[in-house]
């Protein structure tokens, strides 16, 4: 495995729009627009190709807290100090929303389905993005969860009460199902006040409910179809799950959430607080961190700066996260 020396690597340090691509990127939307008809807004989704599969990330907006709840081990002085250097507030740790629509033969497959309003007032944009594209949730054939936590399931319930993807089969980890939905969970592991682990936890449940009937349950490791393999990443959750997408010689892997943001848990190895087992997470980490540097593999985070691509590399002293350049 190829190792690095970290002072010879100059790595962007702010959230910013990214990627190394396999050059056959597809441009956002076409065509020159009048001053009248400039949208007011910046688009929200992106796409690229993974070799024939065509890739789209949809942005459901924003959620965050203070940085010391996704650096659980960070000392504060040092923390501060990297969130500085970075140009990133040093109170408030601002994550992404980075769901990914794959176009499989026929199928259209939907990786997370976001938070929705579940974990504050800037989630929720994923339907207008879809409908950006022309789409609406009824066009969606499959939504897979990595893991059941209320930013990856929010979506999953419309404001009514019914399924807010109606066609959709819906998948989730068999251990994670089993924890958050089907038992009381003891959130006391998660460094945030009581009342948000209750609202957490509700959320959860009240997400799911549309489903509970006829959800498909899944274990680490299951291919999902083919061009979709799970790979198991307990830890954060007890069965939260990864994903690579293989086209060809080309790959993309979703790392959920073993890490939030590449400038605390990438480029510094500070642990995420909400990791329910901190050493099996960890280990989960390293293991497919490293598997993604040696393969040099395009790599979407799902809390990263939107649009969340790029590759990891090893370095002397850990890994560096190194964002892709747009393409258009």
């Amino acid at each position: 495995m190829l190792t690095l020396n970290r002072r010879k690597i100059m790595v962007s340090a702010v959230a910013g729009a990214t990627g190394i691509m396999t050059g056959r990127a597809i441009a956002q939307p076409a065509g020159m627009a009048s001053a009248q008809t400039m949208p007011t807004r910046n688009a929200a989704f992106y796409r690229f190709q993974v070799g024939d599969i065509a890739a789209t990330v949809l942005s459901d907006g924003l959620i965050g807290g203070p940085p010391t709840v996704y650096a659980g081990n960070a000392p504060e002085a040092e923390l501060e100090e990297v969130l500085r250097r970075a140009f990133l507030p040093t109170d408030h740790m601002t994550l992404n929303l980075n769901t990914l629509l794959l176009e499989i033969g026929d199928r259209r497959i939907l990786l997370e389905a976001g938070a929705g309003a579940t974990m504050g007032p800037n989630g929720g944009r994923l339907f207008d993005n879809l409908g950006a594209l022309g789409l609406t949730p009824d066009d969606i054939d499959v939504v897979v969860i990595s893991h059941t936590h209320p930013d990856h399931v929010g979506n999953l319930r419309a404001a009514d009460g019914s399924r807010a993807f109606p066609n959709a089969t819906v998948m989730a980890p068999r251990a994670d199902w089993s924890f958050f939905v089907e038992n009381d969970p003891d959130l006391s592991y998660m460094p945030v006040p009581q009342d948000f682990q209750q609202r957490f936890a509700a959320n959860i449940q009240r997400s799911v409910e549309p489903y509970v009937r006829d959800i498909e349950l899944y274990e680490g490791g299951a291919e999902i179809l083919s061009g979709l393999t799970t790979i198991s990443a307990s830890g954060h959750t007890p069965g939260m799950a990864t994903f690579l997408v293989e086209s060809g010689s080309d790959q993309l892997l979703l790392t959920a959430d073993l890490a939030y943001h590449p400038i605390i848990n990438i480029d510094r190895a500070w642990r995420p607080g909400p990791d329910r087992d901190q050493d099996q997470a960890a280990a989960a980490r390293a293991r497919i961190f490293d598997r993604a540097a040696a393969e040099r593999m395009l790599v979407l985070g799902f809390h990263y700066p939107f649009p969340g691509l790029g590759r990891i590399l090893r370095t002397d002293t850990g890994y560096a996260w190194v964002p892709a350049n747009w393409e258009f």
